[in-house]
């Protein structure tokens, strides 16, 4: 049979005629043959696949080897043998070298083949010392990369013990060696994969032998530190700096900054090609790195060779900025060099030439990340001519070329070149570290940002501040659960407890992201608030659904509640009944909605009551920015009052009473004028949906501020009411009358019928522009109340069915032909409407252009009431609603008095800004100020605590004796946890004063604690705004 392949592969015979005989021998592999046989085969197929002449004879001899093997185990064993391998490997087959990657993917497949054989653990050791020889020689990069594919699907084969770490040394020297001379975009993408491959072999070295990672550390510092002339060590090693972690770069920098035995010289080398890895197109965590040893530098007072370094290289990173791969990075180093050095104009006008052509041609291209790069770079450039004023020369064609983009306050400009000084970084190794020197001075805890993460930390710090809310999820008894809530409990005890000036969810983020959400990358944080809250109030339903019934106690493991929730969605089919407890969620942030139908036609009507979490806000429509007041759609018409005016204005064209099915079961939806919305998606399609209908009426307050230029401001007052004004359906989106049997034209009213403990106020800042199909944001201002009054209708005829979350709907229907389900009443409820008032509690900002990219973060004060925070109190508390306008702007408003106590009591003054791991006071001011100071930064979610007139407004009353500042005492098990993480850390700042200790007596400056956020932009993420990227220290707003 080898024969016959010989003759055939060699043939001129055509080619199709070729594959059916070469698939006949294939074939004929299941037929027995002699040991002989077998062995002239698998020689032939060797020779083809290794020396074959063309694709089509290796493609053949593959086939036939895999075949042949597989139905002759024993005789491929004995063929593919250990001697066999060694003089492939050290002697190469015929003409080809033993370096020829052919070979190296030869062995590989012969590893398939016999991996179920007992000589392949015979081969396994021989290759843990192959491999060790190969690296040894310096392989060309794909060989490299081809014995890292190796490696990988064959760990057997990776040198143990102490021959791990000597494996994983000479991996590094050899990837130091790598140099790819092409230019070419194809070749440089192939070599870029290559060094990719090694790299990602050391990582899982790294992970599973964490004893070879800091010799190669090591090693990569002796390469790079190499000051001979006749050694470059490639920019390849950058890809081995992603697989570090970050919490290694205190221990790290340090050692290297403090090493005696490490030269001036060597580190001034080792320095300047750091800088240079940041040319490597997929490398991450460089910028990081590289700011942290220049900053570790200037801890220890070695500023000669900042000084050196910064001249050197501060045109190389100047130019990285034009590659939008590395552009990020670059911009992060930047701006971190210029802005600490600051004895001289030197480095700075080194770059001076180059900026104008820069700022054109980013100008030129018109992009939204070239527009965004642009902002961070022009601020730069302000600050540094402020700095370096005396230089019209030089200037003026910059500031011809940036005129058009914001210029920093004086303000900013000073703290940021104070928090940038050399003297500023004290031996705490600056605020680009996890590990900071303890609390801040506000005693709260900041959340460090994982990646990405401040969408979720803005929430956490949001909820964390819900006084009421904090406290039940602290007073509950979740011991052996390992539920969501449970990791939330957690959480919020290290937050109120720990000694940490920054806390890192790592836990919780894992267990509470979106399914959908990928890592790593910038998410809208309403979104997950939404997911958030149902995901803890279905696990506690369906917990408590199935506790009910079963005798025996239901185990609150997470296998057990993932085997509840495949369940869920029977639960969900079934209504909540009056007789089921609220679960902790539905207490706190649940309310209720009524949409009411009224037709025209033969006035019968149809309504609904459904339950909510948020309630979405869209923006008035440009031409109607006039003050909007609540008034009750069944008296409107007869409103005769002077200030008042009849009008139309823009409204929806949604479907009337389209509903996402799950808000059957309370899905924390969130309630958009004109829909219910509790998935993402609708979520988008509600929000972009809100085109002008010219029947829609509302009321109009025309005696309104307005800013300069006849622009009004819009409050959340305004966004409420338009969200609850009567809308008129119409044309395509007439009702459905069952009592016409026909479409008619019909008024559609939502009304609150139960106001929720804590309101959630999500403002719909991201349009969707139809031209170019992307979502854009809306940056309007919008003025903040302190205190809000929500109109609140409760009616009698309702009062026996407002216990449940739906009424006569069938929420699995489709919105085409919900509204045709609705049961006409034909009758009219006597309405009782009264004003609830709520005090504003937090705020979560979003600083940046779209949805996809910027920044989170919050402010937030507490605000707590004298009740038992066992007990939530649901009572209606309300005020009652003013029959005109003038009352309600007047001076003895409810509103009014609850301000003025406010004032009295100096309760506005309590607010905390949350910015990652930074945590300062501010004040309201600060928040109302925040758009108009900085134009991208604008309120997105807003949370409200309902006000109680006889809880007072002094927030600290414990309940108990044993509750401190009114939270409720841990449990053991949260106790013991923070008291060990505690004792931890004090350990680590006893290390840490040791070692300041032995280092240079003269310090040039104490760590100044944190002050007043109200000079720096609260969306920037630098040392001054608590990690992330912004200002001018790290990436900007578009990464965190």
């Amino acid at each position: 049979m080898d024969k016959i392949l010989e003759g055939l592969v060699s043939s001129s015979h055509p080619l199709p005629l070729k594959r059916v005989i070469v698939r006949k021998v294939v074939e004929s592999a299941e037929h027995w043959l002699d040991q002989a046989q077998c062995e002239a085969m698998f020689d032939l197929t060797t020779r083809l696949i290794l020396e074959g002449q063309d694709p089509f004879q290796r493609q053949v001899g593959h086939q036939v080897l895999e075949a042949y093997a597989r139905y002759h185990r024993p005789e491929f064993e004995s063929f593919f043998n250990k001697t066999f391998v060694l003089g492939l490997l050290q002697q190469g087959y015929h003409s080809l070298d033993r370096q020829d990657v052919a070979i190296l993917d030869y062995i590989h497949n012969g590893l398939k083949l016999i991996i179920s054989c007992p000589s392949v653990l015979d081969l396994f050791s021989l290759l843990q010392v192959e491999v060790l020889r190969m690296v040894c020689e310096r392989p060309e990069p794909q060989l490299c990369a081809r014995l890292s594919d190796l490696l990988t699907d064959f760990v057997q084969c990776i040198p143990k013990g102490k021959l791990s770490i000597t494996f994983c040394q000479q991996l590094v020297r050899t990837i130091s060696h790598f140099h790819c001379l092409s230019t070419q975009e194809k070749e440089l993408r192939e070599y870029v994969s290559q060094v990719t491959k090694v790299s990602n072999l050391l990582q899982n070295i790294w992970k599973a032998e964490p004893s070879t990672l800091l010799p190669s550390l090591q090693e990569v510092f002796a390469s790079i530190s190499s000051t001979g002339a006749s050694f470059e060590p490639s920019v390849a090693l950058a890809s081995l700096v992603q697989h570090i972690p970050l919490q290694m770069i205190t221990v790290l920098i340090r050692s290297l900054t403090t090493d005696p035995n490490v030269k001036d010289a060597s580190m001034t080398q080792a320095l300047c090609r750091m800088i240079d890895w940041l040319s490597w197109p997929l490398a991450q965590h460089v910028d990081t790195w590289v700011i942290a040893l220049l900053k570790g530098l200037a801890a220890v007072q070695k500023f000669t060779i900042l000084i050196d370094v910064t001249l050197l290289k501060i045109e190389l990173v100047f130019n990285r900025l034009w590659f939008p791969l590395v552009r990020p990075g670059a911009l992060a180093v930047l701006s971190h060099m210029l802005l600490s050095f600051q004895h001289s104009p030197e480095a700075f006008h080194l770059i001076v030439p180059h900026v104008v052509n820069l700022v054109h041609s980013f100008k030129s291209d018109g992009l939204p990340s070239s527009t965004a790069f642009l902002v961070q770079l022009t601020e730069l450039v302000h600050c540094m001519m402020y700095h370096y004023s005396g230089f019209p020369d030089l200037y003026e064609p910059i500031l011809e070329a940036i005129k058009d983009f914001p210029k920093p306050s004086e303000e900013k400009i000073k703290l940021i070149f104070s928090q940038s000084a050399w003297t500023s970084q004290s031996n705490s190794l600056a605020s680009c570290l996890s590990r900071l020197s303890g609390k801040s001075e506000t005693g709260k805890t900041g959340l460090i940002n994982l990646g990405n993460t401040c969408y979720m930390n803005s929430v956490i710090q949001a909820l964390f501040m819900a006084t009421d809310f904090r406290r039940q999820v602290l007073s509950l008894n979740l011991n052996g659960c390992n539920s969501l809530m449970k990791k939330l409990q957690h959480l919020f005890a290290f937050l109120a407890h720990t000694q940490r000036e920054a806390y890192a969810p790592r836990i919780f983020f894992e267990a509470s992201r979106p399914p959908w959400f990928t890592p790593r990358s910038q998410q809208d944080c309403s979104e997950y608030l939404r997911f958030l809250l149902d995901r803890l109030h279905e696990e506690e339903k369906i917990f408590n659904v199935h506790s009910s019934h079963k005798s025996e106690s239901l185990g609150c493991s997470e296998t057990s509640l993932q085997k509840v929730a495949s369940k869920a969605p029977v639960l969900a089919e079934t209504p909540c009944t009056s007789g089921r407890e609220k679960t902790l969620i539905e207490k706190m942030f649940g309310g209720k909605l009524r949409t009411h139908i009224c037709c025209l036609n033969c006035r019968s009507t149809s309504q609904k009551v459904e339950a909510f979490t948020d309630l979405s806000l869209a923006f008035c429509p440009s031409s109607s920015l006039e003050n909007l007041s609540f008034q009750d759609p069944a008296s409107s018409v007869n409103t005769q009052d002077g200030n008042l005016m009849c009008t139309s204005l823009v409204g929806p064209l949604e479907e009337p009473g389209v509903h996402d099915p799950a808000a059957a079961t309370f899905s924390c939806g969130s309630a958009v004028r004109g829909s219910m919305v509790s998935s993402p998606d609708a979520f988008c399609c509600a929000e972009d949906t809100l085109v002008p209908n010219e029947s829609s009426k509302i009321l109009v307050n025309k005696n309104v501020p307005q800013k300069p230029g006849g622009e009004t401001t819009p409050s959340v007052t305004d966004l409420l009411n338009y969200f609850l004004a009567p809308e008129i359906l119409t044309d395509d989106n007439q009702y459905y009358c069952e009592n016409c049997a026909s479409l008619q034209n019909a008024e559609k009213t939502m009304q609150i019928t139960e106001e929720p403990e804590y309101l959630i106020l999500t403002l719909l800042r991201f349009s969707y522009d139809q031209k170019y199909h992307v979502r854009r944001k809306i940056l309007d201002n919008v003025s903040l109340p302190l205190v809000l009054e929500l109109p609140v209708k409760r009616t009698t005829s309702f009062s026996s069915l407002s216990e449940s979350w739906s009424i006569d709907v069938d929420f699995t229907d489709t919105s085409e032909n919900l509204a045709k389900k609705l049961k006409p009443s034909g009758t009219e409820e006597a309405c009782c409407p009264k004003l609830v008032p709520y005090l504003l509690s937090s705020v979560v900002v979003h600083s940046g252009i779209s949805s996809e990219s910027g920044h989170y973060y919050s402010y937030a004060r507490n605000i707590a009431g004298t009740e038992s925070s066992c007990q939530i109190c649901h009572q209606s508390e309300t005020l009652a609603l003013a029959s005109s306008q003038s009352h309600l702007l007047g001076r003895n408003s409810p509103s009014a008095v609850i301000e003025q106590n406010l004032e009295n009591k100096e309760m506005s003054k309590e607010w905390f800004l949350f910015n990652d791991s930074r945590v300062t006071f501010t004040s309201f001011q600060s928040v109302q100020k925040i758009t108009s100071r900085f134009p991208k930064d604008t309120a997105y979610v807003l949370l409200y605590k309902k006000h109680n007139s006889t809880n007072g407004l002094n927030g600290n009353n414990s309940t108990s004796g044993l509750w401190v500042n009114g939270d409720p005492p841990l449990q053991k098990e949260l106790m013991d946890a923070i008291t060990k993480d505690n004792k931890l850390y004090l350990q680590e700042q006893e290390l840490n004063a040791r070692t300041r200790a032995l280092q240079a007596a003269s310090a040039s400056c104490s760590f100044r604690p944190h002050g007043s956020d109200d000079s720096d932009p609260p969306g920037s993420c630098g040392p001054a705004g608590g990690g992330g990227g912004g200002g001018f220290n790290t990436v900007g707003r578009l990464v965190f």
